[in-house]
């Protein structure tokens, strides 16, 4: 079930969601080499967020292996910045493409209602939420955490409070059966945060997805985006949307 598009028109060009997205690109294609190595396996080591080693847990000279021939070596003394750099690393195209692509979908709507500069912090908050999330479900792990998911997803719960009822066009792939479907957004929403409690509970922190920096990120934008959101531009965003519907 992958989103396509939503029904849900925007006041303007949403700049920040733009310059996030492009900031990611970025960083893959100069950081992180476009997914070669070393300078993938180089800035995972770097910049990603090791629970073991921020919390002290793992000793410091351990040798983490992250494929055949790349290794990350934890630190007695942890960059304590790594959970703000881990949301602009990613570990492969589909991770970069497909968190850029839900960013594109679901942003433009949430920074509607908040403005760019509300829209900055919140998407940072909910980032550092997601990774500590991760971090308290597996304090132990030695394993590098990167990618903006955790904070996308504090964007998806953001989406699901203030536009429950906006249409999401979904594709949907099962085997050879290919459709598309609208769905309210609350159902989509919820059933994605539902898919990543149940992963959580099951992998055990030993698949390779960070199951409870989605859903930490999530819960944490279903809690502050009251805080972050701006009532006139959300009531303007609403008038919009249901001239463009009703009209």
């Amino acid at each position: 079930m992958f989103p396509i598009r939503d029904d849900n028109p925007t006041l303007g060009t949403s700049f920040v969601t733009l310059a996030i997205i492009a900031l990611n690109l970025a960083v893959w294609a100069l950081v992180q080499g476009l997914g070669s190595e070393p300078a993938l396996s180089r800035s995972v080591c770097h910049f990603g967020a090791i629970p073991g080693e921020l919390l002290g847990t793992v000793a410091g000279g351990t040798e983490v292996p992250l494929g055949p021939h790349a290794r990350c070596v934890i630190q007695s003394s942890p960059s304590y910045w790594t959970p703000l750099s881990s949301m602009f690393m990613h570990g492969g195209w589909f991770h970069v493409l497909g968190n850029m692509w839900f960013l594109y979908v679901f942003g433009d709507n949430v920074e509607d209602a908040m403005g760019s500069v509300r829209f900055v912090f919140f998407y940072l908050l909910c980032g550092l939420a997601a990774a500590a999330a991760q971090i308290v479900s597996n304090p132990d792990s030695a394993v590098p955490m990167v990618g903006a998911s955790g904070a996308i997803g504090g964007v998806m719960g953001a989406y699901a409070v203030l536009y429950p009822h906006a249409r999401v066009h979904l594709l949907i792939v099962l085997g050879f059966y290919i459709d598309r479907i609208a769905v309210p957004a609350v159902l989509m929403l919820g059933y994605w945060l539902v898919l990543q409690m149940v992963g959580g509970c099951v992998d055990r922190g030993e698949g390779g997805v960070a199951f409870w920096a989605h859903t930490g990120g999530f819960v944490a934008g279903i809690v502050s985006v009251y805080m972050f959101r701006d009532p006139v531009r959300l009531a303007a965003h609403r008038r919009a949307h249901q001239r463009t519907t009703y009209r």
